[in-house]
């Protein structure tokens, strides 16, 4: 597996991307790389990290605003070539029906609960080295 994965945050909401950092630590998983986070509080923000490349799993806030997290999903996986995978952050369980629709390959809820996204997010990085090899 990789040395570093590189894992895209997209929220409008300080408080939420420190919640994904401190979840995630180091590593989410003892066999999953180490993780740098690229923060983005804005949609155009999000598209040029994507343009430039380099990003291995996108984790993406159903929540924010102006622009959703859901909607971003939906946009991205429509707009960009290889797109990541998408951990998308649900406000409630019955939005995963949304999350869905988005075509995001995990969801989770808030807030964070550190065992249940590490393990979205560490499920997420395995896929994409499979994928990848």
């Amino acid at each position: 597996m990789q040395a570093t994965a590189t894992v895209l945050v997209y929220s409008d909401d300080a408080n939420t991307r420190e919640q994904v950092r401190l979840a995630t630590g180091r590593r989410p998983a003892a066999d999953a790389p180490e993780v740098r986070f690229v923060e983005c509080a804005t949609l155009p923000a999000v598209l040029k990290e994507l343009d430039r490349g380099g990003i291995d799993v996108c984790v993406l806030d159903g929540e924010a605003v102006p622009a959703g997290g859901m909607g971003v999903c939906r946009q991205i996986k429509d707009e960009v070539f290889d797109c990541p995978p998408v951990l998308l952050l649900i406000g409630r369980p019955q939005d995963a029906w949304l999350a869905t629709w988005s075509r995001a390959e995990a969801a989770v809820t808030l807030p964070v609960d550190p065992v249940e996204f590490a393990g979205a997010l560490a499920g997420l990085l395995r896929s994409r080295k499979a994928v990848s090899a």
